[in-house]
């Protein structure tokens, strides 16, 4: 990778974000492409002092992690119509110094479904949590797949209810919501053609902990869930036994990242190369 005054540089901000695996992930891609391009990590406290930079010093573009993903969207020129509805913003182009926010997390777990060619079009997907990672993928979701039905389950009764009542005026096809319970979970698990789950259960540490009973599950479900620490939870290693087609967390990790750098870049992303890196680092 070379670094000249031509370089273009890219960004991760967060308090804290020394953990991150981007900078180690885009370098990886953009030295692959031979991009004379460079990722950095940058930990911000002052959001708006941190904006105003990306535009004096001419950033091209930033991931925006926690704490920052909300209050980003007040210092920015545009943002994505989908970002706008989901209400937080984790990726940024600078546009000839117009900043333009967008929401990378959905479009990630989108295409982490496509790439494992899951039943979804015109099929009932239930979504299991819905907090900030499921408003995401749901309306993502909702945006780019014609499903028959989307059905949410929370344990945050209020949030839930919230989010559903969102989606019925963004979607054209039903959204319903109810509380997740042993009940709830018994009614809509069987009949989905698959499962999203977007809750921090079965986590590490907690790796013996899942959301659901394995007999609910059926032979040829799909079940994606977003944790990937460990790769394998509970949860998946359970669904592979019963017949089900899985889709791990990590998947939807990498392909936030695709969609980050092809924005930037416009150029066709690297995905093996960075599905490379992030396993490397995980194992």
């Amino acid at each position: 990778m070379r670094i000249d005054g031509k370089s273009r540089v890219c960004a991760v901000i967060g308090n804290p974000v020394e953990h991150s695996l981007s900078p180690a992930l885009h370098n990886a891609a953009f030295a692959e492409k031979g991009l004379n391009m460079c990722y950095v990590a940058f930990r911000v406290e002052d959001i708006e002092a941190a904006m105003a930079g990306v535009k004096g010093l001419n950033l091209l573009g930033l991931s925006v992690t926690i704490p920052h993903k909300v209050a980003v969207m007040g210092c920015l020129d545009e943002v994505d119509e989908t970002a706008g509805r989901i209400g937080s913003v984790n990726t940024v182009l600078n546009r000839e110094g117009r900043l333009i926010g967008y929401n990378s997390d959905g479009m990630g777990a989108v295409r982490a479904l496509r790439e494992a060619d899951v039943p979804m079009t015109d099929e009932k997907v239930t979504i299991l949590g819905s907090g900030g990672a499921a408003r995401a993928i749901a309306f993502t979701l909702g945006k780019e797949v014609a499903l028959r039905e989307m059905v949410l389950l929370g344990v945050e009764v209020d949030e839930c209810r919230r989010l559903a009542e969102d989606l019925e005026k963004a979607l054209p096809f039903p959204v319903r919501w109810e509380a997740m319970n042993l009940e709830t979970l018994g009614r809509h698990v069987p009949d989905s053609a698959g499962l999203i789950h977007c809750t921090p259960v079965g986590m590490n540490p907690h790796e013996e902990q899942t959301v659901l009973d394995r007999q609910l599950l059926c032979p040829g479900q799909f079940v994606f869930d977003i944790v990937y620490n460990p790769l394998r939870t509970r949860l998946l290693q359970e669904a592979e036994q019963v017949g089900c087609r899985t889709v791990q967390g990590v998947e939807m990790f990498i392909h936030q990242a695709v969609f980050q750098f092809e924005l930037w870049t416009g150029e066709q992303a690297p995905v093996e190369c960075m599905r490379r890196v992030v396993m490397e680092a995980l194992s």
